[in-house]
């Protein structure tokens, strides 16, 4: 049996791949970089070992699978490649000839993927064996799985590596400007994309780029807007989640209750209740397994620590910061929010500037770290005060000055970005205990 070796294993959807494949009887073991990063605990749980890098890894007879963001410069994949005996794969090949025993459905979109994967296999799993690959760094391998749900990015155009059986198109926006050119080219991949997909389409009909989208497959379209085949009607917000109505085609279909906030986890639910309809997935089984989702890891996950909430999530684009205050202030309706970011990468901090700014204004007070690089990039034209300048009362915060987050008793402290902000919540974590 070959032996599976990941390059970069710590990476989100290489950690959660190399776990599918442990729980499915394949010897496993990875290496990466030895800085700690969230999705390891999730390996060593599970016995994978996880290397340093080093060309020596590479053995004869191995399957090398090759995360997306090393070039083929990188010692082990060089030698991978230089080895007859090794079989060298990038990630997202694998990935694509992987899923195709199984009825798969691919969650994509510019925001939103991860947690709408996470509650795509949540429910679904509830009514069929089902496997699934989560950006969060969780993957379940379940034997005789009928379905395969799995988290399908767009950077790189990586998602046309897939031919899935349905997509969930959560929207379209203009991110990783790195790659992508302007909205016009975000849009392209995405219609080449809906091209590859055998069965349906499930799109939120609420995004205007989504509504142009032509497919050889049905599109069904979910969201709030009338126009839409499965509605969300009779919204009940409150502190401790949010109810209500789904109408498909006008026609009244059931009643719902998610722990969730905020109107983009109403969007999530719906794109899963849209898919469950199609398969003829019993309606019961979704009720009550959406009221024991729990969300996915960096998602708006909170912990108490005294007399504040501190919340960690993902969010790194000005869509998802508005989102996440949202959120925060349907569950905490009466506390001060107050927004710790860390932008990621310095051409989306350049992009986004006059948006980041705008978004982040909706928390009543913010402190920004240092912009945080990339592997494809170090450095940028602009720093961490072109941002705070365009806030008004935003404070630059670093690991020597945390402690002034005390001075806000009792208030939602809410951290979030893409890089390695969960280092300042936990040194916080550590100054208040």
């Amino acid at each position: 049996m070959t032996v599976y070796h990941f390059v970069g294993i710590k990476g989100t959807g290489m950690s959660a791949l190399a776990q599918i494949l442990n729980d499915m009887g394949f010897q496993v073991q990875g290496s990466d970089i030895e800085k700690e990063i969230f999705t390891q605990k999730a390996l060593e749980q599970q016995g994978i070992p996880v290397l340093p890098f080093d060309k020596n890894n590479i053995k004869d007879g191995m399957t090398v699978i090759a995360g997306n963001a090393f070039p083929d410069t990188h010692e082990e994949i060089a030698e991978a490649a230089s080895k007859e005996g090794v079989k060298l794969v990038r990630y997202h090949r694998f990935l694509g000839d992987f899923m195709k025993q199984y009825t798969s459905v691919a969650v994509t979109g510019a925001h939103g993927k991860t947690s709408t994967t996470g509650m795509l296999a949540h429910v679904v799993q509830g009514a069929e064996p089902t496997s699934y690959l989560i950006g969060d760094g969780t993957g379940k391998g379940v034997k005789d799985s009928k379905y395969f749900a799995f988290e399908a990015c767009e950077y790189r155009r990586h998602f046309l590596s897939y031919t899935p059986d349905y997509a969930i198109m959560t929207n379209i926006d203009f991110d990783h400007p790195d790659y992508f050119a302007n909205i016009d080219d975000v849009f392209s991949a995405f219609q080449e994309m809906a091209l590859q997909v055998k069965k349906g389409i499930i799109a939120c009909g609420d995004d205007e780029h989504l509504q142009q989208i032509q497919a050889k497959v049905p599109v069904l379209y979910y969201g709030l807007g009338e126009e839409n085949d499965f509605q969300a009607r009779n919204i009940v917000k409150s502190t401790t989640g949010t109810t209500f109505d789904v109408f498909v085609r006008n026609t009244f279909h059931a009643s719902f209750e998610i722990p969730g906030y905020g109107d983009h986890n109403i969007l999530n639910a719906l794109s899963v209740i849209a898919l469950c309809h199609y398969e003829e997935i019993d309606v019961a089984v979704l009720q009550e397994r959406f009221k024991t989702y729990q969300g996915v890891k960096r998602r708006f996950s909170e912990k108490n620590v005294g007399k504040q909430v501190l919340i960690d999530d993902y969010a790194h684009h000005p869509t998802e910061i508005n989102a996440t205050i949202s959120a925060a202030r349907q569950k905490y309706p009466n506390r001060e929010v107050v927004a710790v970011f860390q932008p990621h990468t310095f051409t989306r901090t350049q992009t986004f500037l006059e948006d980041f700014a705008a978004s982040l204004q909706h928390a009543d007070k913010v402190y920004l770290c240092d912009i945080f690089g990339s592997a494809r990039e170090h450095q940028g034209k602009l720093s961490i005060e072109d941002l705070r300048s365009k806030i008004s009362g935003a404070e630059l915060i670093n690991e020597e000055t945390i402690e002034s987050l005390k001075d806000h008793n009792e208030a939602v402290l809410v951290f979030m970005g893409a890089g390695d902000i969960q280092k300042f919540e936990k040194l916080y974590q550590q100054t208040v205990s």
